[in-house]
């Protein structure tokens, strides 16, 4: 029973990874909402923003000028008075671009760790085999740096998902047009899955196999 919920923690655990590397190195966390045209498809990433040609399936990329600066958006501004909703436009999606960058990265490198604390744990891996009880502390110690980083990677991809709803209803609401709609994208549920499977992997590891 023990040997089973390692090997079923151990597959949730690396495919889990294997979505949030995805989720923070894809470029698709923010997609255009806006199907009228159907003339090109716009992806925003954590690191650059890509444009694909629907008519000969061209891909254009761009990336950030800085690790620490979003890209750009032109704004069309009808009334003078909403120039404080454009500045908080654009430190909101700095602050959602450095944030989301940040705790993305962390959660890859604690689920990175995880994963090689538990493969060396595993009762199937000779290291240690004459020590149990070693064995068992380091799936332990695995389930809780995995539950620290699905947190993490949870809180970047909500947070983002989130942030981009609240972006579009502020500036609906003041009539700004950006010039394209922005939902989010398949980049953010990859996240939000990777982040949950490593969290229910933490799970089997800290509270079933004791």
């Amino acid at each position: 029973m023990s040997a089973a919920l390692q090997m079923t923690a151990f597959g949730l655990a690396l495919l889990s990874t294997l979505f949030l590397l995805l989720a923070t190195c894809t470029d698709c966390w923010m997609v255009n909402a806006d199907d009228s045209l159907e003339v090109s498809h716009k992806c925003r990433g954590l690191w650059r923003e890509c444009v694909t040609n629907m008519q000969d399936g061209v891909r254009t990329c761009d990336q950030y000028d800085s690790i620490l600066a979003d890209h750009p958006v032109p704004l069309t501004i009808p009334q003078s008075p909403f120039w404080f909703v454009c500045c908080f436009f654009f430190l909101s999606c700095l602050v959602k671009i450095v944030v989301t960058r940040t705790l993305l990265i962390t959660a890859d490198l604690l689920a990175g760790l995880a994963l090689a604390t538990l493969l060396l744990g595993l009762d199937c891996i000779k290291f240690l085999k004459e020590e149990p009880h070693v064995k068992l502390k380091m799936c332990y110690g695995a389930g809780v740096i995995l539950s620290i980083g699905s947190i993490l990677g949870l809180v970047g991809s909500v947070w983002y998902a989130v942030d981009v709803y609240m972006e579009r209803a502020l500036l609906v609401s003041h009539n700004i047009f950006l010039g394209v709609h922005y939902d989010f994208g398949w980049s953010c549920w990859l996240g939000m899955a990777g982040s949950t499977g490593c969290f229910v992997a933490s799970v089997l590891l800290t509270c079933c196999l004791y």
